[in-house]
């Protein structure tokens, strides 16, 4: 039988690190693509979709959410994915939460 040490137990124990998913500006992305992925990838509603959408367009980038890294890439595969069925160049990226 092994023991952890106390070093191991607070490790298995720490809250997981969140990374934020943002979508970043590009000048072929339609409004209204942008809204429909908010909406259907970070399940945000229209309001919500069409603030974030709005944030992006005129800052440059835009919080579509904070997810763990899994959940964080997976969202990213899920955009990427649909901005290229559709033919636009629309890309998420992720950067660790404060």
């Amino acid at each position: 039988m092994s023991t952890r040490t106390e070093e191991e137990v607070e490790q298995l124990l720490a809250t997981p690190k969140e990374y934020k998913v943002l979508l970043l500006n590009d000048d072929y992305s339609t409004m209204d693509f942008v809204i429909d992925v908010l909406m259907t990838i970070f399940h945000k509603t229209y309001k919500q979709s069409e603030d974030i959408m709005l944030e992006v367009h005129k800052k440059g980038k835009g919080l579509c959410g904070v997810y763990s890294y899994e959940v964080a890439e997976t969202k990213i595969t899920q955009v990427h994915k649909k901005a290229r069925d559709r033919g636009y160049p629309l890309k998420a990226v992720i950067e660790e939460s404060e």
